[in-house]
């Protein structure tokens, strides 16, 4: 669905600002999983009301589970796990935590799971996920697609077991098989064979969370084990999206200012937790207290040099500040942001160098070089974060023009306002 453009705003000033942030989409669409394949009735604490989180949500009731809003101010979802059946129509949106986490799901429902989802959601990967379970013993009609729409026809269990995949486009492809395992008669062992499997944070979190929920979960190089198992309902608190904060902690590098993000856990596997280095490698002074984080910009930064592997999904913000930085960047290890939900590496080099910008693909990320920007309109894709990157360019840049902005509420609903509220402080 498409939006009017956006006139991304100037700063004028130095920005000096709280920012709250929603729940994180990682960890409640997680959350949304192991309480629907729970005993017993749970609660999710703060979680992020987006459209990635809705398209879940809305995944787990049609396959029955009842999922409603807690008091009139908490904003909590209560998860009642119920039978999983079909006949279901599932639309995963552009989500990937939809598309990878669901199908272990709708195999252990009894009838015909149906899946699909936008446009461009059927040229994202699915293989390794419909190989997986096919391996497992579930029973996928994709018609040699290998790709959405297809549909899981499930028989009310999974026998499970060991499978071998290439998870290095995705770690959802792993995840997504642990988030279910518990529940498949054997339990699943995940074998990774292939080029490094990406943003290990996100691993992490999962498997944290399973064990969280009662699951005995074993790990080793490249191999995950899950046990069969009772999931446990327990109380899900969800931490701020740290990610999100990207773009917020970046305006106080661009405009020299401050940004705190309250709420800033000690202790996380949120990927967006790497940006407390990162951005102290850029030049800024970052302050982790009891009860937030503090970003403080030093007037002009330098470029980064950076491995980004592990967190990919800071990548397009992290290219604007490149863009605006006053030395060169090298964003590397990032090769499998082409499969999100656009080529990413793609997209940023054409929308920064269409704003008179330096920047050019390697084979595994991108290199920026700083140059005088100009305005002109930024293409988005239907990408939330290539929304957040033309944000931070509009802070230096007069005339950058968002190209549906709509788009960002994938992730972070009400980004523009939370932005205008930002810079009502410079």
């Amino acid at each position: 669905m498409s939006s009017p453009q956006w006139s991304a705003p100037v700063a004028h000033g130095s920005v000096d600002a709280t920012v709250p942030l929603p729940g994180s989409k990682s960890m409640t669409n997680r959350a949304l999983i192991l309480a629907a394949l729970a005993g017993a009735p749970a609660t999710i604490t703060r979680p992020l009301r987006s459209r990635d989180t809705e398209l879940m949500a809305d995944a787990l009731r049609a396959l029955g589970t009842g999922i409603s809003g807690g008091g009139e101010d908490s904003g909590d979802w209560q998860v009642l796990p119920g039978e999983l059946r079909g006949p279901a129509r599932v639309d995963v949106g552009l989500a990937g935590t939809v598309m990878r986490f669901l199908p272990p799901v709708a195999a252990l429902a009894s009838g015909e799971i149906a899946l699909d989802g936008d446009p461009h959601a059927r040229e994202r990967p699915m293989g390794p996920v419909i190989a997986a379970l096919r391996a497992l013993g579930a029973d996928v009609d994709d018609a040699g697609r290998g790709a959405l729409p297809f549909t899981v026809r499930g028989t009310g269990s999974v026998p499970g077991g060991v499978v071998t995949i290439d998870a290095s486009g995705s770690s959802q492809f792993v995840s997504g098989l642990l988030l279910a395992a518990p529940r498949f008669e054997k339990g699943v062992e995940v074998r990774h064979e292939g080029p490094p499997v990406p943003s290990a944070p996100h691993l992490a979190m999962t498997v944290r969370m399973l064990r969280e929920a009662g699951a005995t979960v074993e790990t080793g190089e490249n191999v995950w084990h899950v046990a069969p198992g009772a999931v446990r309902a327990r109380e899900w608190p969800i931490e701020p999206d740290l990610s999100n904060a990207a773009q917020f902690l970046g305006a106080a590098l661009v405009t020299g200012g401050r940004v705190t993000v309250p709420g800033w856990p000690s202790d996380t596997t949120q990927p967006g937790d790497a940006l407390r280095g990162l951005l102290a490698a850029m030049g800024a002074e970052v302050t982790l207290g009891p009860d937030a984080l503090t970003v403080r910009g030093p007037g002009g930064f330098a470029g980064l040099e950076a491995d980004l592997h592990e967190v990919g999904e800071l990548t397009p913000v992290l290219a604007a500040l490149a863009a605006l930085a006053d030395s060169p960047s090298r964003l590397t290890g990032i090769a499998h942001l082409r499969g999100h939900e656009t080529d990413r590496l793609a997209a940023l080099v054409a929308e920064i160098n269409g704003l008179g910008g330096d920047a050019r693909e390697l084979p595994d990320g991108l290199e920026i070089r700083p140059r005088p920007l100009h305005g002109g309109v930024f293409h988005t894709y239907d990408d939330h974060r290539m929304v957040m990157a033309a944000a931070v360019l509009g802070l230096a840049v007069e005339g950058v023009e968002v190209e549906n902005p709509a788009t960002v509420g994938k992730t972070l609903p009400g980004f523009t306002d939370l932005w205008a509220s930002l810079l009502a402080h410079d």
